[in-house]
């Protein structure tokens, strides 16, 4: 097995972004192959430099947690292809062999009378309001396309959001700029004192809140979960998640359901945020302020807690956008991503993995990890753009393919490429709620068990 012994830039920028000492940087190094497709941006030095960080921020916590300090973190090989298989998790999931549908049939590019659109539909609710917002006739493909023909796409975006779906028109340029990592405040309150941790699980003892949807947040908890964090997921019951979705991303953490607008379910809640270390948000800025939810606000009433707030279009995003929904093909497409993976006829392409959401997760997890080495008492955020951002603007890699193999590997979802990587050593079974799965592994180590089914755990905290 080669081991890369030079320093890895990426993995610097990122170590930087989540506060680590430069140092340490050297203390990170990658094994093996992956593969993550060709294309004109740097999708595996993404890759590996989240996950690498990661591992990093962990290693340092455990060396903290053990006695030592900083300077005692302990050198980390991250294996390129566990961090190739777990990019593309949702597309290596099978459930009691079934393989789920990544994307709806509604979901997709559409070409406009003035370019081409990037719609969303997955979830039942975001298909309905893009059938009222087009006055389709019948929830088609070919109904869709239809609609579209004749508009020009900030024609369609506006009219889909506006009835509450999701769609936006492909930039031919890159986004603006966005931090990588923003810190909210720093209150300067330590929180709980963190023991000894058993080796491979610094996080033991840590209780998550886990308010995330959908994948870059549950990425991020899922690992904190491995990592040794009690993870308690929570979500509204009018907000129904997808099976599949939660199986891919529900190992390491429980799942319950509390509607806070019921007096009753918001008192279960505040027990819990009493107790909890750490919280994590996944909804869009402003969403979660009114149930006194946002980072500020938690950190007046609990000031040792570490809160991470992620977003999809960034919370530094101009209007229209700040306030509005997203996901990782929407960004990439609202981004200028999509237009740079464009294939010989224009149409729009896309990365050959979700590396938006997944690199956002790795990061998160990082900023977590490096708050609870600090301490606690911080507020950090992140969003998909600013991952997009750093993607298009801080690393390069030289010699990068160009084409649209990038955008046709993404979704039709090969498990083996030109460069001889194979995701099978990095695959495994295990028994959940939904039956047996076969999974991605984590780069990181194995879970114990699978995943419970979706929202039917209790909302409470397991005994320390």
């Amino acid at each position: 097995m080669t081991i890369s012994w030079e320093r890895d830039s990426g993995t610097a920028q990122a170590w930087e972004a989540v506060g680590g000492a430069p140092e340490l940087v050297e203390r990170v190094r990658y094994a093996g192959t992956g593969d993550l497709g060709t294309g004109p941006l740097p999708v595996r030095e993404l890759a590996r430099a989240t996950v690498g960080v990661c591992g990093l921020a962990a290693g340092e916590l455990a060396a903290l947690r053990a006695g030592g300090t900083t300077g005692d973190t302990a050198p980390l090989v991250v294996h390129e292809g566990a961090v190739a298989t777990a990019f593309v998790s949702e597309r290596h999931l099978r459930v009691s062999g079934r393989t789920p549908v990544t994307f709806a049939p509604l979901s997709g590019f559409w070409q406009a009378a003035d370019g081409w659109v990037r719609t969303h539909a997955n979830y039942p609710h975001h298909a309905a309001a893009l059938v009222r917002a087009l006055r389709l006739p019948s929830a088609t493909p070919e109904a869709v396309r239809a609609a579209v023909a004749g508009r020009t796409a900030v024609e369609v975006q506006e009219l889909v959001y506006g009835e509450g779906g999701l769609a936006v028109a492909v930039a031919r340029d890159y986004g603006e700029p966005q931090p990588l990592v923003e810190p909210v405040r720093v209150t300067g309150a330590r929180g709980r004192t963190l023991g000894d941790a058993p080796v491979g699980r610094p996080a033991t003892g840590v209780r998550v809140l886990d308010l995330t949807r959908v994948i870059a947040g549950p990425v991020a908890t899922r690992t904190l979960g491995l990592l040794g964090a009690d993870v308690l997921r929570i979500d509204s019951p009018r907000l129904p998640e997808a099976d599949d979705a939660y199986a891919d991303t529900g190992f390491g953490k429980r799942s319950a359901l509390l509607d806070l607008a019921e007096a009753g379910d918001r008192a279960v809640f505040e027990g819990l945020l009493a107790e909890a270390d750490v919280v994590v948000t996944g909804y869009r800025p402003g969403a979660l302020e009114p149930y006194g939810l946002g980072a500020r606000q938690l950190l007046e009433r609990w000031p040792g807690l570490v809160v991470a707030e992620l977003c999809a279009w960034g919370w530094r995003a101009a209007e229209p956008w700040a306030g509005r929904r997203g996901f990782d093909s929407l960004v990439q497409a609202g981004y200028g991503i999509a237009a740079a993976c464009a294939g010989p006829d224009g149409r729009p392409g896309v990365l050959p993995a979700q590396a938006l959401d997944h690199g956002t997760g790795y990061l998160v997890a990082a900023g977590v990890l490096r708050a609870l080495a600090e301490g606690g008492g911080r507020g950090l955020r992140f969003s998909l753009a600013g991952t997009g951002s750093w993607l298009v603007r801080g690393l390069s890699r030289a010699g990068a393919g160009v084409g649209a193999g990038a955008g046709a590997g993404a979704e039709a979802g090969a498990e083996a490429g030109a460069s001889g990587y194979a995701a099978e050593p990095w695959l495994r079974e295990t028994g959940s709620g939904y039956g047996v799965l076969r999974h991605a592994a984590s780069p990181f180590g194995e879970w114990g068990v699978g995943p419970s089914r979706w929202g039917t755990d209790r909302a409470v905290w397991l005994p320390r």
